[in-house]
């Protein structure tokens, strides 16, 4: 196992964002100490000033390496396989890598962000929708994003198992904490065999169920 005394993980058990970096940490194989950051007590700890000075984005995860604080998951994944290039999270062609980028691109640019806590947050404090109004909103969007992963997946031959052939990488980082987000919203699954098949596979390695949100050590 590879290890870094000074690597710190700034985490939400609950947070699929994340739920991704935990997943890439365990494939990688590397040591990481958890720092836990409520997103809901006492009005978000993420918003206080003390996490304000870790991050300006006010978001987690955040990962300290040394003195040097990364932000954003993907960018965190892509340093984590530059870093750490065994066991890859990438394929080795260009056009493959850049498929295999899209999807993870696709789950966390275009699926999460309309449903995280924050976009959740404003839509009830601020325009005042009811939780029925959420719920649709939710689940649009989710059935948006997973409409067209589930085609990618069918058409474009790169599946096996994993999103990208047998191997778990850095889509299936992104998958599984989309899928476990959209199970906890109540979201119906049922139309995206592909991505279910594959959400049930990477969740019997050991890297992802240790990565779960009911595994963590701020777990509620």
């Amino acid at each position: 196992m590879s290890t870094d005394a000074t690597m710190q993980l700034y985490s939400y058990f609950r947070s699929s964002a994340t739920f991704r970096v935990r997943i890439a940490l365990g494939l990688k194989g590397v040591d990481y100490e958890t720092l836990p950051i409520h997103l809901r007590r006492d009005g978000g700890e993420h918003l206080g000033a003390a996490f304000r000075a870790i991050n300006p984005e006010q978001l987690v995860p955040v990962l300290k390496t040394g003195n040097t604080l990364l932000t954003q998951s993907l960018a965190i994944l892509e340093y984590l396989e530059e870093r750490f290039p065994k066991p890859a999270l990438l394929p080795a062609k260009p056009a493959e890598r850049a498929w295999v980028r899209a999807l993870a691109s696709h789950v966390a640019c275009e699926i999460h962000p309309l449903n995280n806590l924050r976009v959740l947050h404003y839509l009830e404090g601020k325009l005042g929708v009811s939780a029925a109004q959420k719920h649709a909103w939710i689940a649009h969007w989710v059935d948006v994003g997973f409409a067209a992963l589930e085609e990618r997946l069918a058409r474009d031959g790169h599946s096996g198992s994993c999103c990208f052939g047998d191997q778990p990488g850095l889509a299936d980082c992104c998958l599984v904490p989309q899928v476990a987000n959209a199970r906890r919203l109540d979201v119906a699954l049922d139309a995206y065999p592909n991505v279910t098949r594959i959400d049930a596979h990477l969740m019997q390695i050991a890297a992802f169920r240790r990565a779960a949100p009911n595994a963590q050590v701020d777990a509620e």
